[in-house]
């Protein structure tokens, strides 16, 4: 199983896999980087990105998250407000305090390569990190940032079948492969979705500690939505996109008491629209976000929480709870027998998984039985199948923005058509996770997060020419 803990991250916008990945593995770097040489040896750093890392890095603020991540910051502690000072004397003055101890010189221009056509065989987010000493002696990683800011280093992607990572499948008391085997478990023990995940996760921590941790990334997603309601402007990147929460919240305040407002029973959908559209303006601005299970789908799951909190009458923390664990249990299956990496099998795999999550998981608190929390996760994935990853000038924000929103509403109504049904439908969860893995494999490279195919281009019409392939400097937002 893939740990609560491991697939929901605090980090920073506006991308798991291109900006919190690559601040991960900068962190990681360090780690080896001292057990290798002192760090005040080290005379040059060099940093190779591959594939779509390379290719929509830029807007994707990659270079700038891997800086932070060799001045010592991490994506769940780093301030935001406080990126532009960290960064300034990187790009002023040329010069890299590493680690916070050691300052050598350092040239964005010269230090940084691009190599958008050159995919390692792994995966298509790739980037070498190397140590250069003032003895000439090379030190030198390669990582991988496979999504939802998960990273695994070369020597876990040439060894996959050793325990790099999280809680192993055989170690937890109720161990699942697929979705099958999970159903199978809730029925012989009587288990919810979320009681299963929840024994498995106390099988490494204490109730308390799981609690504390679910508690916290609910409050950082409600800080998100409050945060982007309140904030307006214009997005980073060129594309000149207005930020929308704001007004929107402001619109819907002003009709809450109004006749039309109180008849109106798709009311609340406009209330999950904001609340999407609210964490994806934060995300895309460079904001601290959950990844759900990553930044691009970061809207959709705190969308449908807030759609619990204030239009269901049954709502409460430990409500919140289940909600997380039930989403846990899904996302780990599709990454697990699929990818929720949107440059390996595109948006289906963020929307797609984000949506399958919440959908199982309104499920549960609707009521829903364990198969029927499965029919909704498939609904979720099935009607997202074959959805590319284009976003216009390698930027999060069109069309992802809006698409969180409209995730975010069809889970929703995944999760009631399910409550509605007896748990049984014509295409199981299992087949349609495949189904996803193998229509990412079949999906042409310019429809995964390469900004090379279909709504991508147009980029080429709204971009300014000298803004063009230009790094986004988040720290001013």
């Amino acid at each position: 199983m893939i740990s609560v803990f491991d697939l929901f991250k605090i980090g920073i916008g506006p991308s798991s896999s291109h900006t919190v990945g690559p601040m991960v593995a900068a962190n990681l770097f360090l780690t080896s980087l001292t057990e290798q040489m002192e760090l005040t040896a080290v005379k040059t750093i060099e940093i190779e990105l591959y594939g779509s890392l390379a290719a929509t890095g830029k807007g994707h603020a990659t270079d700038t998250a891997i800086l932070l991540g060799l001045l010592g910051h991490t994506p769940s502690t780093i301030d935001t407000r406080m990126t532009s000072s960290y960064l300034s004397p990187i790009f002023s003055d040329k010069i890299l305090n590493v680690s916070g101890t050691h300052t050598i010189a350092f040239d964005t221009e010269q230090n940084i390569y691009w190599y958008d056509d050159t995919v390692l065989p792994y995966h298509p987010n790739a980037l070498t990190l190397r140590a250069i000493s003032t003895e000439g002696v090379r030190y030198q990683q390669t990582y991988y940032s496979v999504g939802g800011g998960f990273v695994i280093n070369e020597e876990d992607a040439t060894n996959p079948d050793e325990d790099h990572a999280s809680p192993t499948i055989d170690r937890v008391p109720y161990p699942f492969n697929n979705a099958a085997e999970l159903l199978e478990q809730c029925r012989e023990h009587d288990l919810s979705i979320s009681e299963l995940v929840l024994a498995n996760e106390c099988h490494f921590h204490a109730k308390e500690e799981v609690f504390a941790y679910l508690d916290s990334i609910w409050e950082v997603m409600q800080d998100c939505v409050k945060q982007g309601c309140e904030n307006g402007g214009i997005l980073p990147g060129g594309l000149d996109v207005k930020r929308r929460a704001q007004d929107l919240h402001t619109q819907l305040c002003a009709e809450k008491d109004q006749p039309i407002t109180k008849t109106d029973k798709l009311a609340a959908m406009d209330w999950v629209d904001l609340y999407a559209l609210a964490v994806n303006e934060e995300n895309a601005n460079g904001g601290k976000v959950v990844t759900a299970p990553t930044n691009g789908a970061a809207g959709i799951i705190p969308a449908v929480l807030h759609y619990y909190r204030d239009f269901l009458p049954n709502y409460s923390q430990d409500g919140v709870r289940k909600f997380l664990l039930n989403a846990t249990a899904i996302g780990s299956l599709i990454k697990q027998n699929a990818s929720i990496s949107g440059a390996e099998v595109g948006c289906q795999g963020e929307v797609g998984s984000a949506c399958a999550m919440a959908g199982s998981a309104l499920a549960e608190i609707m009521n829903g039985t364990p198969a029927k929390c499965l029919n909704a996760a498939e609904i979720g994935i099935e009607h997202n199948l074959g959805l590319t990853c284009d976003p216009i000038g390698g930027l999060v924000q069109v069309p992802c923005i809006e698409r969180n929103a409209m995730g975010a509403v069809k889970a929703i109504n995944a999760a009631r058509l399910a409550c509605r049904g007896n748990g049984q439908h014509f295409v199981s969860l299992d087949k349609a996770i495949e189904t996803m893995k193998q229509t990412g494999a079949d999906m042409s490279d310019k429809y995964k997060e390469t900004a090379r195919g279909g709504l991508a281009v147009y980029a080429d019409n709204r971009i300014p020419t000298a803004t063009r392939g230009v790094s986004v400097n988040y720290s001013q937002c």
